[in-house]
């Protein structure tokens, strides 16, 4: 079985789609896959389909709802395949659901272990294999996620999570990309990432870093009054003191914002 939720929903079964069409049955599918091998339970599934306003009939109905994707794993071959029962899949525990985790694979589970080995390979000084397994990470993002699924307060808080990781998996592959050299290659990149996200202090960062290294001081230092303005106009605040190091450290023409000489060494060799 074959999920997806770094994008739309995806959910395959021996190449059959057993994506619900209606919302609601979504939500429900979509909290299981995310939370697979783990219990579910009624109350946190009823409060991602409804938040506060629970109605009377909401035990019967959310029955009702994983009826159908019982049904589809069914439609899809779960009995005829390998013998197992579809309770086996989708199984009625104490008190919630639980997707068996079984011949499963989740592309977030997969995300946060590239993200993983990632960070420690980064860690370990190995920029170029880092900058590989997170620029891998990054694409498997489809989209949004779970960009087609109505969201209730407890997927929105997984998807929160989930964008989160993706917004730090892609700040450690730009500092990678920045000690390996390629300050020139990101630069556009940071500059819509920048003017996505205006008071990200971390993107001004690396972008004003990789405008210095490209022969640009002027225009990193544009980048840093950009992001002044933004700050206090939005938030009434100054740069932070990392910030504003680095501005000083541009005005200073600081040799030490230099990429590391020995990794241009490898590069050009």
């Amino acid at each position: 079985m074959e999920f997806g939720v770094l994008g739309p929903l995806e959910a395959r079964m021996y190449d059959m789609s057993i994506v619900p069409t209606a919302g609601k049955p979504r939500q429900i599918l979509a909290l299981l896959a995310i939370r697979a091998g783990r219990v579910v339970q009624v109350e946190t599934l009823m409060a991602e389909l409804w938040g506060n306003e629970i109605p009377r009939s909401a035990a019967t109905t959310l029955q009702t709802y994983i009826l159908q994707l019982r049904r589809k794993l069914t439609q899809a071959g779960v009995q005829q395949q390998n013998g197992r029962n579809v309770k086996d899949v989708l199984a009625t525990c104490y008190g919630g659901y639980r997707l068996a985790p079984e011949d499963f694979s989740l592309d977030l589970v997969r995300f946060q272990q590239l993200v993983r080995q990632g960070g420690r390979t980064l860690a370990e000084n190995d920029p170029r294999a880092a900058s590989e397994q997170l620029g891998r990470a990054l694409a498997l993002w489809r989209g949004p996620a779970l960009t087609d699924v109505p969201v209730g307060e407890v997927l929105a808080t997984e998807v929160i999570g989930m964008e989160e990781e993706r917004e730090w998996a892609l700040e450690m592959r730009l500092d990678a990309d920045l000690t390996l050299g390629r300050h020139a290659e990101i630069i556009g990149e940071l500059r819509m990432l920048v003017s996505r996200q205006p008071l990200h202090e971390t993107l001004s960062a690396q972008l004003m870093t990789a405008l210095y290294r490209a022969g640009h001081p002027w225009r990193a230092l544009e980048a840093f009054q950009s992001l002044r303005h933004a700050l206090i106009k939005e938030l009434g605040v100054e740069p932070s003191p990392r910030l504003q190091r680095l501005h000083q450290a541009i005005l200073a023409n600081d040799t030490g914002l230099q990429a590391p000489s020995s990794m241009l060494h490898a590069l050009s060799a």
